[in-house]
């Protein structure tokens, strides 16, 4: 743990996920059986979640910045038989323990809880024994819910052992980003998202050290590159626009030399904001595009992006097929929605097949979309203009937020922003760029006239925004997304 600097070695992850799971079979569960787990960021999660690969069982980390009834909903929409929480949560571990129907017991971890019984007496009486047989298990991990109620996204189990070869993530990482025993790797985000938990998992199972921000800071992160010797990390470009922010005699006192690759993902990176970091750290960014769905999969590096500035890729896990809304493929160049297809559909979403229905294609159920609208040029590369859900419509002409946002992402006033479509009687919507400032920088008129004067020196007129709002702090995610629905209905 990069503050705190708790550790854990591999014999003692060994030893601890082996006993969990032998405790979890005693206690009844069985192959596609659930467990839940409640924590912030902690060194007992890669214990719970190796257990649960170890014993077939599927594993649901739940966001622990939810509401005590959003954190209930999902502890009892995915079927947990056991919660495991963090006794740093107590409060909401009472609430969610107390909203919870079907569980069969709670175990907390690093404090007490109230209702919980203890997960360290629970492996100590676990004993030497080892599973005779070791199913790989899997996450079901919860969509972020940015634009509705999360959903349960449920992988068939592969029909393997935890200790055989067959699982494509972890395959994939291995051979693509050259991962070893030799890597240490630097994750800053919360692991109950699927991005850290599964990568962390995929440097542990090549044996590398994996070392966690307890919360991403942009200065402890730097700090924890130079400090551990980080080789890898894995961002997103929210994280990358608070580095840049930093004081430049900050960034350049911090040694980040031992770095070979940075990956990443999560939400499109600004042009700008690339461009910057590929100047600061050098040609070593590599950029994917994916989804808690697995759907699919692009990548590129940073000398590819070079020469297709703002493209995700060419995908490396299944076809791209880019659709118009009835469902007809376009050709390149034009914008619709992005589907990828696979030999077979990777996933459905839990206790719901109106959804798992709907993110399949009208005359191909092997080809999914997530709601992401893009298009592809002739040589096969992706760019993403935004969400589907997110489109404005001004004047019937389609407005996507997204490019408006990167144009003003780099803008010195600026610390965050975001782009929505506000009523207006005459245009539909009307294109208002939500504003938080950063410190010292005084937000009004004119601040505002020179932020619509500036993104028209970006993008096309009518794309530039009509208003600005501003606002003390945007809602985002700890991962760094963008919560687009609870700021239309604060801005509304």
């Amino acid at each position: 743990m990069a503050e705190s600097g708790r550790s854990l070695t591999y014999g003692e992850l060994d030893d601890q996920s082996r006993r969990l799971a032998v405790a979890l079979h005693d206690l009844g569960l069985r192959k596609g059986d659930v467990i839940a787990m409640l924590s912030d960021n902690a060194p007992e999660c890669f214990v719970i979640y190796w257990a649960a690969l170890r014993s077939g069982l599927y594993l649901t980390a739940v966001n622990c910045h939810l509401a005590a009834d959003e954190a209930a909903y999902i502890v009892n929409d995915c079927g947990a038989k056991v919660l495991f929480a963090s006794g740093r949560l107590d409060g909401l571990a009472d609430w969610v323990l107390a909203g919870s129907s079907g569980l069969e017991s709670a175990y907390s971890f690093g404090g007490e809880v109230s209702g919980y019984e203890s997960f360290e007496a629970l492996l100590a009486n676990a004993g030497d024994r080892t599973l005779a047989v070791q199913p790989r298990g899997s996450d079901m991990l919860y969509s972020s819910g940015t634009t509705g109620r999360p959903k349960g996204i449920k992988p068939p189990l592969l029909p393997i052992t935890v200790d055989q070869p067959g699982d494509p993530l972890t395959a994939m990482l291995g051979s693509m980003l050259g991962l070893s025993a030799d890597d240490r790797y630097l994750s800053p985000a919360p692991i109950y998202h699927a991005a850290p938990l599964r990568w962390c998992g995929a440097v542990q199972a090549h044996g590398g050290t994996v070392i966690v921000q307890e919360r991403f800071d942009a200065e402890a992160f730097l700090r924890a590159v130079q400090d551990h010797r980080v080789t890898l990390t894995q961002v997103v470009p929210t994280m990358f626009v608070r580095m840049l922010q930093l004081p430049e005699e900050l960034r350049k006192s911090c040694d980040i030399s031992s770095l070979r690759m940075a990956v990443h993902a999560a939400a499109p990176c600004p042009v700008e904001v690339k461009h910057a970091m590929i100047d600061w750290w050098g040609p070593i960014l590599v950029e994917y595009y994916s989804s808690t769905e697995m759907s699919g999969l692009t990548m590129i590096a940073s000398p590819e992006w070079l020469a297709k500035p703002g493209s995700v890729g060419r995908a490396v896990i299944g076809t791209i097929h880019i659709c118009g809304d009835a469902g007809a493929e376009l050709p390149a160049g034009e914008v619709g929605l992005v589907y990828f297809e696979r030999d077979e559909r990777p996933f459905e979403y839990h206790n719901d097949p109106i959804k798992t229905r709907g993110a399949e294609h009208p005359r191909h159920e092997n080809w999914t979309a997530i709601g992401d609208v893009g298009f592809v040029d002739d040589d096969g590369y992706l760019y993403l203009t935004d969400r589907a859900s997110f489109m404005i419509i001004s004047g019937g002409v389609n407005i996507y937020p997204q490019e408006i946002e990167n144009a003003l992402t780099m803008h010195p006033a600026v610390y965050d922003v975001a782009v929505i479509g506000r009523p207006d009687p005459v245009m539909g919507e009307q294109v208002t760029a939500v504003v938080a400032v950063r410190d010292g920088v005084v937000a009004g008129p004119d601040l505002a006239d020179e932020l619509i004067a500036y993104a028209r020196t970006k993008v096309s007129a009518f794309k530039a925004p009509r208003a600005v709002e501003f606002v003390e702090e945007l809602p985002r995610t700890p991962t760094g997304k963008l919560v687009k629905r609870t700021l239309v209905d604060q801005i509304r």
